[in-house]
């Protein structure tokens, strides 16, 4: 083992340029995010249009029962911890209780990015991050309240996307 070490380590440039190169070239693609014209990140910006566009902003709250694992688990840095059962409910009470005084959720333009979770060569999941701005609807106006970071932890069951965990924080105020 000394000697593998001493020859790659000691006094070889050539080798140490080789492996630092290869290591380079290999980190950047091991965690790189995947492009916006990826089926991947296409897949997953559509399921992220289904949860804010359809439930948090229309309240049909239907559509989150085949996207929301069973162990689902939602961490809020204000709200604290949820499971699906009680993330259902608040999206249904706090959500979508007051249709004169709706809470609305636009995706920063951009900010969505996605990175493959995969075992060898089987992709299993992905992680999903972004920026949201948030509004309240009324009857004569939309008036910007705040923002915040979301983080996805998206898991492949039987060909289907479900999303597992959510990491919801740095929720800002609007800034005047």
């Amino acid at each position: 083992m000394k000697q593998l070490f001493d020859f790659f380590f000691k006094g070889n440039f050539f080798w140490k340029i080789v492996l630092l190169l290869w290591s380079l070239f290999t980190s950047l693609f091991s965690f790189a995010q995947v492009p916006q014209n990826s089926v991947l990140y296409k897949t997953l910006q559509s399921k992220d249009s289904i949860i804010f566009e359809r439930t948090f902003n229309r309240c049909e709250l239907e559509k989150l029962n085949d996207i929301i694992d069973n162990d689902f688990e939602f961490y809020h840095d204000i709200a604290g911890i949820e499971n699906r059962t009680q993330f259902m409910k608040s999206v249904r009470d706090n959500i979508c209780s007051n249709p004169n005084k709706k809470p609305i959720r636009k995706l920063v333009q951009n900010s969505l990015k996605v990175f493959p979770l995969k075992n060898g060569n089987n992709l299993y999941g992905a992680i999903q991050q972004g920026e949201h701005k948030f509004y309240i609807k009324t009857k004569d106006k939309t008036t910007p309240t705040g923002s915040a970071l979301f983080t996805h932890l998206w898991i492949l069951k039987n060909n289907k996307w479900k999303l597992k965990r959510v990491l919801s924080y740095n929720h800002l105020p609007i800034q005047n």
